[in-house]
């Protein structure tokens, strides 16, 4: 749990970081969005992003159930 939280901690600092260099190379024509923006915009991706991980741990235990062996029905049919 801590390795996850500081993995994921990186990652939003590094967002952070990128996402400051991208709006400085854009130049100061004011054709793009101020830093406030940029932010509200990568605060939403961010619950995108948090929602994956959930969404395909389920998905990850639902076909490791489905291609398990059922091993009540085997010993059933076995005659032992």
């Amino acid at each position: 749990m801590k390795y996850l939280f500081k993995k994921g901690f990186c990652g939003i600092i590094f967002l952070f970081v990128v996402s400051g260099f991208a709006s400085a190379a854009q130049g100061a024509e004011g054709q793009g969005g101020s830093l406030l923006l940029s932010l509200f915009v990568g605060f939403f991706a961010l619950i995108v992003v948090f929602q994956l991980v959930p969404a395909c741990l389920l998905f990850l235990g639902m076909l490791k159930s489905l291609f398990a062996r059922q091993r009540s029905s085997d010993e059933k049919k076995s005659p032992v």
